[in-house]
């Protein structure tokens, strides 16, 4: 096995993240467990010069203390593929910055293991690739065509319309079918988005929770519900949901097994998929959340089993 010994983190900064639900902070945290030297730098402080990709990084070591959690050292420019593994992690939006953030950081991997893979991610947008599996979704129109939207409003009675690369529950709308508001609405998103919208059928199950579950290299390894509040269609937590334990049902253990296979052809070494009710919604493959949740309700400790992915993967 390939020892890893240098962790580089691609992130908003650490300054910003909320210690007690972060995701990225448990990978690291696990990481710096592990021995490993941790690495943080901004996307901004990539750059790819005669072939070869650079980012200017600081040393940084956790500490899981609210108020006192990071410490940063001296910046220093490195080639990046000295690094064994990369994290990229930066939240979205899903937009051209990403995008060329994927295109550099492909430069690098396998060779350094970026988690997950930078192709992949940019070839599987969130709210398409879940697409492939059409018969595990609710009704699904992408568009930005106001008559298709209309048309399958009047067919779908209530509707959720948000935008194609948005994320955290940012522009989620609830339509019904008698809302007068839809067209403002329609006009508001034209000007807003150059790209088409997403539209799917309202399921009213999202009332009972919208399941998190966070699969590692293709398997369910965790998962939490997250309610929306009482006046709120959206569950995401930073905009009122409440977290809570749960188990998978049969369906979500069959939907896991479906996609799992297509997660493993990707390289894709952490997912987080939402369902609601029977239905899959997105296959989240940018910067999944919940690995915090899960252990805080009593579930797995996933970022030491995605660690334990990542070091197989080094073999």
């Amino acid at each position: 096995m390939a020892k890893i010994k240098n962790v580089a983190v691609q992130m908003d900064h650490v300054s910003t993240v909320n210690i007690a639900g972060d995701s990225t902070f448990a990978m690291s945290l696990e990481a710096q467990t592990r021995g490993y030297s941790l690495f943080h730098y901004t996307p901004d402080k990539l750059s790819l010069r005669d072939g070869k990709v650079y980012a200017t990084v600081e040393p940084m070591r956790l500490r899981d203390v609210k108020g006192d959690h990071y410490e940063l050292g001296a910046p220093e420019r490195i080639d990046l593929s000295t690094m064994d593994v990369v994290l990229l992690r930066q939240d979205p939006p899903f937009d051209m910055a990403y995008i060329t953030s994927t295109h550099l950081l492909e430069r690098i991997h396998p060779k350094t293991l970026v988690v997950n893979d930078p192709a992949w991610v940019r070839n599987s947008p969130e709210k398409i690739f879940v697409t492939e599996f059409a018969d595990l979704m609710p009704a699904t129109l992408i568009t930005r065509d106001p008559a298709e939207i209309r048309r399958f409003r009047e067919e779908m009675g209530d509707i959720i319309l948000k935008p194609l690369y948005g994320n955290g529950g940012a522009g989620v709308f609830h339509s019904t079918r008698d809302d007068r508001n839809l067209s403002s609405l329609l006009e508001m998103f034209g000007q807003m988005f150059r790209e088409p919208f997403i539209a799917q059928a309202y399921l009213p199950d999202v009332r009972k929770g919208d399941k998190r579950i966070i699969l590692v290299d293709g398997e369910p390894v965790g998962a939490i519900n997250r309610v929306p509040a009482e006046h709120d269609s959206r569950s995401n937590m930073h905009v009122g949901g409440r977290a809570e334990a749960t188990e998978l049902t049969k369906r979500e253990e069959e939907i896991c097994a479906r996609i799992g296979p297509a997660l493993k052809e990707r390289g894709f070494l952490l997912v987080g998929i939402d369902v609601i009710g029977d239905y899959m919604t997105e296959i989240n493959v940018t910067s999944p959340t919940g690995i915090r949740e899960v252990r805080k309700f009593g579930g797995a400790d996933i970022a030491s089993l995605l660690w334990d992915a990542i070091e197989a993967k080094r073999q």
